[in-house]
């Protein structure tokens, strides 16, 4: 190697000469001799008049060990993360509002590259995995310390009879648990916190304060006449513009569209209900990523629940158009809608990117599907985020604070 390494030093050195010009033999002969005994050389010691240098191996500089160069940039990275929310919490606590950060195109990317669909899936599984008889308590003692569970709301409270951690996450509350309440037209379809509400507008939908998504890649495009029971409908002479998504849904003069987001932590109770009294009529499935959708990744991360796969009910209540849509996360591939045997969320036959369509409107069944407000409509097997967006008059007011926790039954907002 040395003597090749020598031999190409000697080729430099001859084309730095000029053409026309050349070394005699004797200079010739000198030169390689030099080179050649200078790579002879060791290169672990080179002796010099002021110190002796010590230098490695030429080939152990290419010995990388790319473990410990992942896990010293991630953490790194991390930290600077907890860094930065930590910093953000305190200046909450002065009382100075924050501008998000969003993530730049390359985090996105780097993040949905993770493979966080097949994690799902082998959480699912694992999930499945019947424990031991005398693991149970300690397991489900676990989690409930780390998040919080309230087991004496539990329908069944003995932590022995579930017999997976998938049968624990999916368990059922007490009759008079969530009293349902019948003053408000609009209840609280889950257990969570609430991180955004209000009108849309211009097409957006905030995630949270600051950070919106676009409504019509979150609901896809709008399929009426043919397989909704209800077009867009006109009064006096009035039609929605055909330019505006959100005038598409809009069915009815003098009304407006407005949306509320509800994040589930993995402490909640993961089964959600029906918010009011409504028919679905249509159900869409959009494969996608698997993202995290806790609050502070939804302040970093621009269209987070557009990214994420998510299923989304449309139907109509007395005032029009309404929807409701659970979207999945990290670990929460599996949504599971009770009415709907067809629906398989999470699967790797579902490409990401596109979206599958069923309708319930069929010969037989010209309405759909009734819901009555507080009626079982599906669940989740962790936390995750339910998002209402839906049509009522003007006149319409929430009663919520942004970031408030919320039980399922409760009001939401009303005429």
């Amino acid at each position: 190697m040395a003597a090749s390494v020598g031999h190409r030093c000697l080729r430099f050195l001859r084309g730095i000469v000029p053409w026309r010009t050349s070394l005699p033999h004797c200079e010739n002969a000198a030169l390689s001799h030099f080179l050649q005994s200078f790579w002879k050389v060791p290169l672990r010691a080179i002796n010099t008049d002021a110190r002796k240098i010590h230098t490695a191996p030429a080939r152990t500089l290419f010995r990388l060990r790319p473990l410990p160069i992942l896990l010293a940039t991630g953490g790194g990275y991390v930290g600077y993360r907890q860094y930065e929310k930590y910093r953000e919490q305190e200046l909450e606590k002065l009382g100075l509002e924050i501008p998000p950060k969003l993530a730049g195109h390359w985090e996105v990317a780097l993040y949905k590259s993770v493979p966080t669909r097949l994690l799902s899936r082998a959480w699912g599984r694992l999930n499945q995995v019947e424990l031991p008889h005398w693991l149970r308590r300690p397991v489900y003692s676990l989690y409930i310390w780390t998040f919080g569970v309230n087991m004496k709301e539990a329908a069944v409270e003995d932590l022995h009879h579930y017999r997976n951690l998938s049968e624990f996450f999916r368990r059922k509350l007490k009759p008079q648990a969530r009293p349902v309440c019948g003053l408000h037209s609009v209840i609280s379809p889950s257990d969570g916190k609430i991180l955004n509400f209000g009108q849309v507008k211009n097409c957006e939908v905030e995630q949270v304060k600051g950070v919106t998504y676009s409504l019509e890649s979150f609901l896809g495009p709008r399929t009426y006449p043919e397989d909704l029971p209800f077009p867009p409908a006109s009064s006096e002479g009035w039609s929605p513009g055909k330019d505006s998504f959100r005038n598409q849904l809009v069915t009815r003069e003098g009304n407006e569209l407005y949306h509320c987001v509800i994040y589930l932590a993995p402490g909640d109770y993961h089964c959600f209900h029906s918010p009011t009294d409504w028919t679905v009529s249509h159900r869409r499935h959009f494969p996608g990523s698997l993202m995290s959708v806790n609050p502070g990744m939804a302040r970093w991360i621009k269209e987070l629940f557009c990214h994420n796969e998510r299923v989304v009910l449309t139907g109509d209540w007395k005032h029009g158009f309404f929807s409701l849509t659970a979207v999945g996360a990290t670990n929460v591939g599996s949504i599971r809608i009770y009415f709907d045997r067809d629906l398989h969320t999470n699967s790797p036959r579902y490409s990401k990117g596109s979206y599958n369509d069923f309708s319930f409107v069929t010969h037989a069944n010209k309405e759909g599907v009734p819901m009555r407000k507080g009626e079982h409509l599906g669940e989740f097997n962790l936390g995750s985020t339910i998002v209402l967006i839906f049509e009522a008059p003007k006149d319409f007011n929430f009663r919520l604070k942004a970031g408030q926790k919320i039980r399922f039954g409760e009001a939401l907002g009303s005429l």
